[in-house]
């Protein structure tokens, strides 16, 4: 029996982040895999839900947990029972965030259990080009052991788009907030109201998300549409008013319009969020400015918040039902 028929006990993810993304990276994980808190001492979260680590430009990497162990010996024993069938393998050591328990466990030490437990497998091992991956991780008194699933960071390549904006939102975190807006997007409908140059447009089809956009400017529209036609993707993208939308959606994605030399009113974004209040469920809405009591006056619950930093300068990614 192969360990793909296996049904995984849990699934169990490590994490890292720049000091100034941990606030956009804990909401992330919080809406993610539903959880209210966030341990940052090992970076691991175990959970029931599985995600596609390569979502996340926080993820790093999936276990789907096959075999647990109070020590390695319980893991060695267990992986005996393990059938690859012709389809050869390798054994990955996934480190956790423990600083202490890093430096007790060496480059060596680290190979050294990865043979070991590859010795143990009923098949024919491949370092260069396995068929399967399989992760062995020491959590605090447990280890896990399970089907290795790497974040390919394919997302890095949609940095080097054909038309952006200096005031457009990176990559990172218009990958983020789309995860925060649309955390299951089985029948989830989303809307950017207010697309810009399309950053969380390519972001959102990317992952297959059923998004389309929209931006009253209609000299911007040309250069999303050839955005997501240099990356492959196919998205509904016109030029409109917010003001004037009459579908419904369940959540909208808002990048609160800005520049460096003027201000939106206060009046303007009323009237913008009120229309959101008015054509979407749930509103992930991005900001430079406290925006809290025209939420409230629009009608929104805040559920949830975070700030992405960039140096000195700050973005509010809000939560809001």
């Amino acid at each position: 029996m192969e360990s793909k028929n296996y049904k995984p006990i849990s699934y169990v993810y490590t994490y890292a982040y720049r000091d100034e993304e941990q606030s956009l990276c804990e909401l992330e994980l919080r809406t993610l895999f539903d959880i209210n808190n966030i341990n940052n001492d090992f970076r691991i979260i175990e959970s029931s839900v599985k995600i596609n680590p390569s979502r996340s430009p926080f993820i790093k990497e999936r276990i789907d947990v096959i075999y647990t162990g109070n020590d390695l010996q319980d893991i060695l024993q267990k992986v005996k029972e393990l059938k690859v069938g012709a389809c050869t393998f390798k054994v990955i050591y996934v480190k956790s965030a423990d600083f202490n328990q890093a430096k007790k466990m060496s480059f060596e030490d680290r190979r050294k259990i990865e043979r070991e437990i590859g010795l143990h497998i009923d098949g024919e091992p491949d370092l260069i080009g396995p068929n399967r991956l399989f992760g062995i991780l020491r959590i605090d008194e447990k280890w896990v052991f399970g089907e290795y699933t790497k974040n390919d960071a394919s997302w890095l390549r949609h940095q080097r788009k054909p038309n952006s904006y200096s005031t457009a939102l990176s990559t990172r975190v218009a990958r983020s907030v789309v995860n925060i807006a649309v955390p299951n997007p089985v029948g989830t409908k989303a809307i950017d109201p207010c697309c810009g140059i399309g950053t969380v447009l390519v972001e959102a089809l990317s992952m297959g998300i059923d998004i389309v956009g929209s931006d009253r400017n209609y000299l911007i529209v040309p250069g999303v549409r050839e955005n997501l036609a240099y990356f492959g993707l196919e998205g509904e993208v016109t030029v409109r008013d917010m003001n004037k939308i009459t579908e419904k959606y369940d959540v909208a994605i808002i990048d609160m319009p800005y520049n460096l030399c003027s201000v939106l009113p206060d009046a303007d974004k009323l009237n913008m969020l009120q229309s959101a209040r008015r054509f979407s469920s749930k509103l992930v809405v991005i900001t430079i400015e406290e925006i809290d009591d025209i939420l409230l006056e629009a009608g929104f619950i805040i559920t949830d918040r975070a700030i992405a930093k960039k140096g000195t300068f700050s973005r509010h990614v809000i939560v809001c039902e």
